[in-house]
C-alpha cells in the first residue's frame, strides 16, 4: 500500500494492524509541535484549589512559580473563547489585522480529547469500550494539519477515528444514521462562510448538533487540561490510528434515492432530472459533489456551473448564500445557460440560496416563503419557527397558506432547537429556517442540511413540471410582501478579545433600556416578536426548560405618530465575530436612515455605548 501524506508536517503511513471494517488504517507519525506528551487529565481537588501546586519526587506539593500559573490560567481562557454558540470557530492562519492565530494544533488537539471523554460520558461507555467518530473537513489550508491534532486527540480519548476527508456538514452528521457507518458520533473541521484564515470545529452525536452548553463544557475541559499540562502533569499516549472511509459516495447515493423515490417519474424513473438544467455554484467549497453525484447522475445539464473544484483560498468569492457576488454570478450563468435552477452552497453545505429560472435570487426571506410553501402544501397547519430577523411580510405569507409563525433568537442551533422543543411540547413543527440560509426539516433529523433544502426544491420543480404547471418554483412566493428598505450594519468591539462579549452584552442590554425608559424618540416599542413562548426580544424563553442563551439581542419597532409601522431594528452581539450587527427593515422609503439617526444621536453617542463600539459604519450610513 503507498504511503499517503497530506500538505501537513503529518505523514499518514499504513498500519501494520488488520482493518475490520474493509478500509485502508493509516498510523500518523508522531506529531511536530508536542515536545513531550501530556496526558491533560482533570487535576485534582488540591490542585485545582491551589491552581499551582504540582508533586514531588516525595508526593508533597511543589509551589509553581506565580507568573507562570497566571499566565497558563489566561492562555487556558483564550481556549474557552474559541466557543462560538454551539461551535469552536477562531484564527487558524496568520494574515487578520488585529486577529493572532488562537485556533492552534494544540488546541484541537486538546478539544478534540474533551470531546471524547464528554461522549463517553453522554454515552455512558466503560472504558476501554470502543467509541467510533467520523471527522470531515473543508478545503481549507489549515485542515490537513490540523486534523492531525484532532486525531490525537480523539485517540487519546478512546475513540476510533474514521477520516472522511472533504467532506460536507451534514454528511457528518448523516454519518452517524447511514447503513454501514453508523458512526457515535462526527466531527467537522470547517469555518463555514468565513474567511480562509479562520477554521473551526462542529459536534454531533446520533441526536444531532451539541448545544452551545455542550460546547462550553467540553471547552472548559480543554482550557482545564491545558492548565494542567502547563502545571507539569504528564502522561503518555498512544498515536493514533486513523481510518480512511468513503462517505460522500453514500451520501450523495441517499439524496439520489430521495429525488428518485419522492418524483416517481412515470417516463424514466431512474434519471428524473432528465430535459432539466440545472447550474451549481459550489464557491471552492465542498458542494461540488453535488453536481456530479447527484444531479448530473440524475440526468441533469448542469452546463455553466461554477467554481465546482475545491480551493481553500477561496479565489472567486467567498462561498454564501447571502453574498452578493456569489448570487449575481449564478444569476448571470442561469440566463446564459436557460438554465431552470441554479444553486448556491456555502463552504460546508449545511446553507443554500438558489436562483429561479428568470433570475431572481430566492435567499433570505424569500428562501424561507419558498420552503414554507413547499412544507405547508405537505403538512398543512404546520408551524414555521424562524429567527427573529425575518419580516412581518414573511409571516402574513405563512399565515395567508394556514400556517404558524414563531419568531426566535438569532442562531441556527437556537432556530432548530426552538422546534425540537415545540415539537415535543405537541406543537407540530416541520420547517426551522435563519434567515441566513440555515434550514432544518422534522423529517430529516432536524439538520441544517443545504443540499436536502435544494432537493425538496427540485423535486418540487419536476412535479410542476409534471403536472404543467408554468412559471417554476419562483412563481410560488409571487405574494410575498418584502420591506421597502433593508439594511444591515456592523460595529466592531474595540479593546482586547477577552472583553468582547461582555462589551457587547453591554452594549445590547443598553440598547433596551433606552428603549424602556422612552429615551428614544417617542413610537419605540420593543418587540417580543408575537406569541411563540418568548419574551422580551426573543430572550426570555418561557417554556419549561428553556434553551440557553448563547449571545444577547433585542427587537424594537418604531411606529409614527399615527401608530402607523415605520419599520423594524433587530440589535444582536455576534457568536463569531466580536462585533453587533444592526439589523434594520423598514416599510416607507427612507425608513432605516431616520431610525439609524435617532439610534446615533440618541442611544449610541448618548448611551456611551461609542467609547468601546466602533460606530462608524452607522455615521457613514446616516450622512
Amino acid at each position: 500500500m503507498a504511503t499517503v501524506t497530506t500538505s501537513s508536517p503529518v505523514t499518514l503511513q499504513p498500519c501494520k494492524h488488520t482493518s475490520r471494517h474493509g478500509v485502508a488504517r493509516y498510523c500518523p507519525s508522531p506529531l511536530p509541535w508536542r515536545r513531550r506528551r501530556w496526558s491533560y487529565g482533570r487535576m485534582t481537588t488540591r490542585a485545582t484549589a491551589s491552581s499551582r501546586g504540582q508533586p514531588s519526587a516525595t508526593g508533597g506539593w511543589v509551589e509553581a512559580p506565580a507568573g507562570v500559573a497566571a499566565a497558563a490560567r489566561e492562555e487556558g481562557d483564550s481556549i474557552r473563547r474559541l466557543q462560538n454558540g454551539p461551535d469552536v470557530r477562531g484564527v487558524a492562519l496568520e494574515g487578520e489585522k488585529g486577529r493572532p492565530v488562537d485556533l492552534t494544533p494544540l488546541a484541537v488537539e486538546l478539544i478534540a480529547e474533551s470531546f471524547g471523554e464528554w461522549l463517553r460520558e453522554e454515552l455512558q461507555r466503560p472504558a476501554g469500550e470502543e467509541l467510533r467518530v467520523s471527522v470531515g473537513r473543508d478545503p481549507r489550508l489549515s485542515g490537513a494539519w490540523l486534523s492531525a491534532a484532532l486525531f490525537a486527540g480523539l485517540a487519546r480519548a478512546g475513540c476510533s477515528v474514521f477520516d472522511m476527508g472533504l467532506a460536507t456538514t451534514p454528511a457528518c452528521f448523516m454519518s452517524t444514521t447511514l447503513p454501514r457507518f453508523n458512526y457515535d458520533a462526527s466531527i467537522m473541521m470547517t469555518a463555514s462562510h468565513l474567511p480562509y484564515t479562520r477554521n473551526g470545529l462542529k459536534f454531533f452525536t446520533k441526536r444531532g448538533g451539541l448545544t452551545s452548553g455542550d460546547v462550553e463544557e467540553i471547552c472548559d475541559r480543554a482550557a482545564r487540561k491545558y492548565v494542567a499540562g502547563k502545571m507539569g502533569f504528564g502522561g503518555g499516549g498512544m498515536p493514533p490510528v486513523v481510518m480512511r472511509v468513503d462517505l460522500m459516495s453514500a451520501y450523495a447515493q441517499h439524496l439520489r434515492d430521495i429525488i428518485k423515490q419522492r418524483v416517481a417519474h412515470p417516463a424514466h424513473y431512474d434519471t428524473p432530472l432528465k430535459g432539466f438544467k440545472v447550474v451549481v455554484n459550489a464557491g471552492n467549497g465542498c458542494g461540488g459533489f453535488f453536481t456530479w453525484d447527484v444531479l448530473e447522475k440524475l440526468g441533469a445539464d448542469t452546463t455553466g456551473s461554477l467554481h465546482l473544484e475545491p480551493d481553500g483560498t477561496f479565489p472567486n468569492h467567498m462561498p454564501n448564500p447571502e453574498d452578493a457576488t456569489a448570487m449575481s454570478l449564478t444569476r448571470d450563468a442561469v440566463l446564459a445557460n436557460g438554465a431552470d435552477l441554479g444553486v448556491v452552497f456555502d463552504t460546508d453545505v449545511d446553507r443554500s440560496g438558489v436562483v429561479d429560472g428568470t433570475g431572481a435570487a430566492i435567499n433570505g426571506d424569500r428562501l424561507i416563503a419558498l420552503m414554507s410553501a413547499i412544507v405547508l402544501d405537505e403538512h398543512p397547519g404546520t408551524t414555521v419557527v424562524t429567527d427573529a430577523r425575518a419580516s412581518d411580510g414573511l409571516t402574513r405569507f405563512i399565515a395567508s397558506r394556514g400556517g404558524h409563525h414563531c419568531l426566535y433568537r438569532v442562531g441556527y442551533r437556537n432556530v432548530i432547537d426552538k422546534g425540537v422543543q415545540l415539537n415535543t411540547d405537541g406543537v407540530e413543527t416541520h420547517l426551522m429556517m435563519e434567515t441566513t440560509g440555515h434550514g432544518a426539516l422534522k423529517e430529516n433529523y432536524f439538520l441544517d442540511d443545504g443540499a436536502y433544502m435544494v432537493v425538496k426544491i427540485v423535486i418540487e420543480m419536476v412535479r410542476m413540471k409534471l403536472a404543467g404547471l408554468e412559471g417554476g418554483v419562483g412563481s410560488l412566493i409571487m405574494d410575498l410582501e418584502e420591506p421597502a428598505e433593508s439594511v444591515l450594519l456592523r460595529m466592531n468591539i474595540v479593546g482586547e478579545p477577552k472583553y468582547a462579549k461582555q462589551r457587547g452584552t453591554m452594549a445590547v442590554e443598553a440598547f433596551k433600556e433606552y428603549i424602556q425608559e422612552d429615551k428614544l424618540s417617542a413610537g419605540w416599542v420593543l418587540d417580543d416578536c408575537g406569541d411563540c413562548s418568548v419574551g422580551e426580544g426573543c430572550l426570555v424563553d418561557t417554556n419549561d426548560h428553556p434553551i440557553d442563551v448563547d449571545a444577547y439581542m433585542y427587537r424594537a419597532k418604531l411606529y409614527d405618530e399615527n401608530k402607523g409601522p415605520v419599520g423594524m431594528v433587530h440589535v444582536r452581539q455576534s457568536v463569531h465575530n466580536p462585533n453587533i450587527a444592526l439589523n434594520m427593515q423598514s416599510y416607507v422609503p427612507g425608513g432605516c436612515k431616520y431610525m439609524a439617526m435617532d439610534l446615533h444621536k440618541r442611544f449610541l453617542l448618548a448611551s456611551g455605548v461609542n467609547e468601546f463600539v466602533d460606530i462608524s459604519e452607522v455615521e457613514k450610513f446616516v450622512k
